[in-house]
């Protein structure tokens, strides 16, 4: 069933967001280094690799600059273009038609390059690739603002592998174990509810029952 309401979803959604992807496109195109898509390696289902889209955000080369792959906040390889799309998630989008080929779901685990996965407990990632990845999820909505979870560190890969990454891990591990319809629903109309107002508690009091975050993060999701 959840397979039937992404493919009719993730259709529906670029059918009425087309007026708003066409003039991203057209932007993209004419700005920053031209690119209008990038493509990651991520892993999926049964841990095979697949390839998912986003709009270009970032230089072409970020993976090899600054911070690799950790973006922080006012990370300078971001092109001008590229903050108003992630502030706003429409860089996420394209991810659209990775749903509809199969590789992704609207809601599940968070799809990890093979750097970030393996810096989930080895639980965590045994448990995730049963499932196919989401465009959004419970990971996706404790972190929607990871970017500014750096600040005040002068080690931002430390606090990403040894903090951030397991607490996401028991997350992910989390929805897996109890995901069903009415979570996928419920899940939908969050990450709605938390891009149009990003500092809401929402989330928090309809899932009371999620792994508490560690010290750490503590008033930082």
């Amino acid at each position: 069933m959840q397979r039937l309401f992404d493919v009719i979803f993730a259709g529906l959604a670029l059918v009425v967001l087309a007026p708003l992807l066409i003039p991203v496109v057209i932007i993209l195109r004419g700005t920053g280094e031209g690119e209008i898509f990038f493509r990651q390696e991520r892993i999926g289902k049964g841990g095979a690799p697949f390839g998912l889209l986003k709009f270009a955000t970032m230089l072409k080369d970020s993976p090899n600059m600054g911070t690799g792959t950790v973006t922080v906040t006012n990370d300078p390889r971001v092109l001008p273009f590229g903050r108003f799309l992630r502030k706003t998630k429409i860089n996420e989008l394209p991810q659209l038609i990775n749903i509809l080929k199969g590789d992704m779901s609207l809601i599940g685990p968070r799809p990890q390059t093979r750097r970030c996965f393996e810096a989930f407990p080895p639980e965590a990632q045994a448990e995730i690739v049963k499932v196919r990845p989401g465009l959004s999820g419970v990971g996706s909505i404790v972190f929607r603002g990871e970017e500014e979870m750096y600040e005040g560190t002068d080690d931002p890969d430390r606090l990403y592998d040894e903090v951030i990454m397991p607490y996401k891990g028991e997350l992910e591990l989390w929805y897996v174990r109890h995901g069903n319809l009415l979570h996928y629903f419920l899940l939908i109309a969050l990450t709605a509810w938390v891009v149009a107002f990003p500092g809401s508690q929402l989330f928090w009091r309809l899932f009371r029952e999620l792994p508490e975050p560690p010290a750490e993060l503590a008033g930082k999701v």
